[in-house]
């Protein structure tokens, strides 16, 4: 089991540089942990899409029920005390904390690409594994290539 934070879900549906290698963590570890933050900021990443018109209302509809089912059972309410004890630890927001203080609750990783929170927390977060070979399978769209997510 692993906590991954937003970008990571969205970079299996919306093409980007992360893709590959979302796609490589899932299939080398699907068990996903995410707070319930998650749905929010997937919601927000799809509505940008969505806005700059790369993405139609039904695909993204599409996209939000698959994530929210591989994410099923994955899903954890985050001590709302612990995320603002640990704010004072670091300039990152409270909506990272989440992510960080979810993995220390679970003890396990935190999967990001955030360098902010890569740096912040050495020891809780890593980044997505390099890719030794080329993926099989996508679960990505044609649709976008969201640099925001």
């Amino acid at each position: 089991m692993i906590v991954v934070d937003t970008n990571i879900v969205a970079y299996l549906y919306l093409e980007s540089e992360y893709t590959a290698r979302a796609e490589a963590q899932l299939r080398g570890d699907p068990d996903w942990a995410v707070p319930l933050l998650w749905r929010g900021e997937f919601r927000n990443i799809l509505a940008g899409v969505i806005r700059r018109r790369a993405m139609s209302f039904d695909e993204a509809r599409r996209i939000m029920a698959e994530a929210k089912d591989l994410l099923a059972g994955g899903e954890h309410e985050v001590n709302s005390q612990r995320v603002l004890e640990r704010v004072r630890d670091s300039d990152c927001s409270a909506y990272d904390r989440e992510f960080v203080v979810l993995a220390a609750q679970m003890g396990t990783m935190l999967v990001t690409m955030d360098g902010k929170l890569l740096k912040a927390f050495p020891k809780l977060a890593r980044p997505l594994p390099a890719l030794s070979r080329a993926p099989w399978g996508s679960r990505r769209t044609q649709y976008a290539n969201d640099s925001s997510a």
